[in-house]
């Protein structure tokens, strides 16, 4: 039995923990798609609501590109800004929803661009911050590759592509715009943002789900090795001030811990006992002001529930005072995401 759907997922219950506690998600997706095997195929704004709203207080969200409803026509280079227009659209509808609580869900938008074009891709950053002049704060271009091919993403990198020097030319017009750029690779590839961080200081790195330390494939049985080789370049990372970690990621079938194959799903206990030790270094390295909780949803939903996840970063955070909390839960998103 896979850990597929809602029914699967209430089978194991929780209520929140602090549920006054305010929250910035500042990593979830948006999509209806039909031609993948996802188990969550379609999560617009219904299916976001139903979470948000499931017991913790999320006050503010952010969308992260998922390749999904790009524009069929015109010119090949700008049609990503069609997710921009879709989101946009779905942001307006949810303001008009929440006018009376004043909850911002998707109050920040990052979409995608092809940096390999160069200078030319100041086109599609400026239709992009057109399309959403008040939400559009970075890019993503995913830099996922190995040499299992079963591991590329959506649209398959050449191993290197940080290091590439048109990648570079692009990346360099970030800064220009005040736009951010979201670093979603894995462990192995961490050196090659190390570079990129170091050579682009005036740029904000907001590296995805920890640095994707992985569990599958040739590294399944490779845990230590491959959180002993992560540990060391998340500490060379956290010298640089331009970088900031989102603290999530883990429920991905990717980092191997397999929760998504349970009869039912892990609790947050469980969950918290996992990714513990990953995060505590992060926070230690990176400090709590450069740290911040993220859903990954409806991707980590493969795993568990919103209410679940959201508990398992609260029980980690148990320790801490009442303004690092409110940083790590909160502040530090709203802050990088410019959502003030």
């Amino acid at each position: 039995m896979t850990g597929k759907g809602e029914d699967w997922l209430a089978l194991t219950q929780e209520e929140a923990i602090d549920p006054d506690l305010p929250i910035c998600d500042p990593h979830h997706h948006l999509w209806n798609r039909t031609d993948d095997n996802h188990a969550y195929p379609r999560y617009l704004l219904d299916e976001l609501l139903r979470d948000t709203a499931s017991g913790h207080n999320i006050a503010k969200t952010v969308f992260i590109e998922c390749g999904s409803h790009y524009r069929d026509s015109g010119p090949e280079n700008l049609r990503a800004v069609g997710e921009t227009e879709f989101v946009e659209a779905i942001a307006k509808e949810s303001e008009r929803r929440h006018v009376i609580d004043g909850s911002a869900i998707v109050a920040g938008i990052v979409g995608y661009a092809e940096f390999r074009q160069g200078e030319a891709v100041r086109a599609l950053l400026e239709a992009h911050l057109e399309a959403s002049p008040t939400r559009f704060r970075g890019i993503r271009q995913i830099a996922t590759w190995d040499t299992n091919g079963e591991l590329w993403h959506r649209n398959p990198v050449p191993p290197g592509l940080l290091l590439d020097a048109d990648f570079r030319r692009g990346f360099a017009c970030l800064a220009g715009y005040g736009l951010s750029y979201e670093a979603w690779l894995y462990h192995h590839q961490l050196p090659d943002l190390l570079d990129l961080a170091q050579s682009f200081p005036d740029t904000t790195i907001i590296l995805n789900h920890i640095g994707g330390p992985l569990g599958v494939g040739a590294f399944a049985t490779l845990r230590e090795a491959v959180f002993s080789y992560w540990k060391h370049y998340i500490g060379r990372l956290a010298e640089y001030p331009n970088v900031v970690v989102k603290l999530g990621g883990l429920g991905m079938p990717v980092c191997g811990f397999d929760w998504h194959t349970r009869p039912a799903p892990p609790s947050s206990g469980e969950l918290a006992e996992a990714m513990r030790p990953y995060f505590l270094w992060c926070l230690e390295t990176f400090g709590t002001e450069r740290c911040m909780f993220e859903s990954n949803f409806p991707v980590d939903k493969e795993s568990c529930s919103y209410v679940t996840i959201w508990n398992a970063f609260k029980r980690i955070a148990e320790g801490f005072s009442s303004d690092e909390k409110a940083r790590l839960f909160h502040d530090n998103a709203v802050r990088t995401y410019r959502l003030d």
